[in-house]
């Protein structure tokens, strides 16, 4: 807090605001509207119908059309107000559009029909948040159980991340052995091949190792990533070799030294893996949906497609369990986020 008042007292010009200040919050507003407006926009539009999604022109807050029930209708029906030749206005419901002339009567005293021409009419709305987007696939849709699996497979392979990606680290770091550059160049290389070049030969050997519709199928193949390899490594340059050689001198074993001293010094780098490997796990869709085929084992993500029909996507569903499915994902990178300037800003760094 004291820097973010430092930061808003803080002026170049001797008496007041100057040029420069108005283009610093200018440069910083347009950058918070960039980022955080699309993020916005989705909970916001989580909360609408399925018809306020559709109109145009788009609005912002979730208002959805005013319906009443009406004496004579099984259904409530939508308010209007319409606008007569003579120039009042009166509040009536639709009973049905014909074309270009829609059928309305008024709700106190329903026995009257009264056609109008459509653009006469005009929307009532209100706002109104739309939280059925949310209860009902709850309901209907398995979410607490693809959710678990989601947990299941990012936790698991977070874990499995940081521990095979520190080891290798570790051994291309500290250790000095023929061909060191040699696999650390190669490992940094797989960089360059494509997703879309291994996911064949990889399937191939999930399905011979009989791990199809199988949650190791989807944890093992990505344990190990040249990202978290080249991260931690860099990092861990930066630890010096005489603690390490003091600690030896002291008995300690290799596992101790790096359970003990290298994998503590370096948790910045791993809060920093950790982030990147929860957004990595918990977003994938394309290997999930390749390898497993069965609903019970669906992350998430590939549940989420269950929402998606050959002619009809149901979009207020699809937002709302979008913005449940980015909840742990803002979760982990609240607790995590302030070893992220920390790992990065160090990496590197002899």
């Amino acid at each position: 807090m004291s820097t973010i008042r430092y930061f808003l007292r803080n002026r170049h010009g001797r008496k007041g605001m100057d040029w420069a200040d108005w283009l610093s919050y200018l440069y910083l507003v347009a950058g918070v509207l960039l980022m955080f407006g699309p993020v916005l926009w989705l909970v916001f539009s989580s909360f609408k119908t399925q018809s306020a999604l559709i109109q145009f022109p788009p609005t912002l807050l979730p208002y959805s059309q005013e319906t009443t029930l009406v004496e004579g209708y099984d259904k409530p029906l939508p308010l209007y107000d319409v606008k007569f030749e003579d120039g009042s206005v009166r509040r009536m419901a639709q009973v049905r559009r014909v074309g270009l002339e829609a059928q309305m009567v008024d709700p106190v005293t329903p026995g009257e029909v009264i056609k109008v021409k459509i653009d006469q009419r005009t929307e009532v709305k209100e706002l109104r948040l739309a939280t059925e987007n949310y209860l009902d696939p709850l309901e209907r849709f398995n979410f607490l159980n693809y959710l678990k699996n989601s947990v299941v497979v990012t936790v698991v392979a977070t874990i499995i991340t940081l521990i095979v990606n520190s080891m290798a680290a570790f051994a291309l770091s500290k250790y000095t052995f023929r061909g060191r550059s040699l696999i650390f160049v190669v490992i940094l290389s797989t960089l360059m091949i494509p997703i879309s070049v291994i996911l064949v030969p990889v399937f191939l050997v999930i399905t011979e190792i009989g791990w199809n519709n199988n949650l190791w199928g989807v944890i093992i193949p990505g344990a190990a990533t040249p990202t978290g390899v080249f991260l931690l490594r860099q990092y861990m340059l930066t630890i010096p070799d005489e603690l390490l050689d003091s600690a030896r001198i002291d008995g300690a074993s290799e596992w101790r030294i790096y359970w003990q001293i290298v994998l503590p010094l370096a948790r910045p780098a791993l809060a920093v893996l950790a982030i990147f490997s929860v957004m990595w796990r918990w977003n994938d869709f394309l290997w999930p949906l390749i390898v497993l085929s069965r609903n019970e084992l669906f992350t998430l993500q590939v549940g989420l497609n269950a929402f998606q029909g050959e002619l009809n996507i149901q979009w207020n569903y699809v937002l709302a369990m979008t913005v449940l499915s980015l909840l742990p994902i803002t979760i982990v990178f609240a607790f995590l986020q302030k070893f992220i300037t920390t790992g990065i800003a160090t990496t590197g760094m002899k």
